[in-house]
């Protein structure tokens, strides 16, 4: 995470200019992989396992199987999409081997 200072109407500012993960999570029951993302991922593999999130919850526990750090979400947004389409889930199949 870098913390950026601006400065603006007199005042020091600070911005918190946080990464954001792509992430394929692995259910140690089954094998089944799941694709998301997020700016916090201790955070959001806690909510996954927890059975907090509607498309996984019944399907865990998970382990973190691969993860990729972008500095933009909509930059991550395209790249787990990617991962979801036919041509991306052959790449992360192979990336989780």
């Amino acid at each position: 995470m870098r913390i950026l200072w601006t400065w603006g109407a007199g005042l020091i500012n600070k911005v918190i200019d946080m990464p954001y993960y792509v992430y394929v999570l692995k259910s140690i029951k089954d094998g089944w992989l799941y694709v998301g993302q997020t700016s916090n991922l201790q955070k959001r593999l806690l909510c996954h396992n927890q059975g907090g999130v509607r498309s996984t919850k019944g399907k865990g526990p998970f382990k973190i199987a691969y993860v990729e750090e972008y500095n933009t979400r909509s930059e991550a947004i395209r790249r787990e999409r990617f991962f979801k389409s036919p041509q991306g889930g052959i790449l992360k199949r192979k990336l989780v081997k």
